[in-house]
């Protein structure tokens, strides 16, 4: 029977994992994989991974005994691919900017030269 309670209390000892840990990674490597892909899948879910990283790392901060390091570990691991994500995402977008810009410009002039 004494062993039971120390199994039970034993549990209550262990620190848990930080709530979003494991929507951060998944958030972040879809960021990437939609910033490889097109630039405004991954700006959104890099900017979602980005504030649910800061949240866990704010929880883990005010009382790190409470929450495992292995889950901060993931959630600091998916914020670094939402960073990257991020920016492969405003690189597509200034891209796709940009050549909006000179394939407009250059009807412009087809079109002004035309009349």
């Amino acid at each position: 029977m004494s062993e039971q309670r120390n199994m039970i209390s034993s549990n209550y000892n262990q620190p848990s994992n930080l709530p979003n840990a494991t929507a951060v990674l998944v958030l972040g490597i879809i960021s990437i994989l939609g910033g490889l892909c097109y630039g405004v899948l991954g700006l959104i879910c890099g900017t979602i991974a980005l504030i649910l990283a800061n949240n866990d790392r704010k929880l883990y901060n005010s009382a790190p005994e409470l929450y495992s390091s292995a889950s901060y570990g993931t959630s600091n691991s998916g914020r670094i691919c939402a960073i990257v994500g991020l920016c492969l995402g405003l690189l597509w977008v200034v891209f796709f900017i940009v050549i909006a810009i000179f394939f407009g410009s250059l009807s412009w002039e087809a079109m002004r030269h035309a009349r």
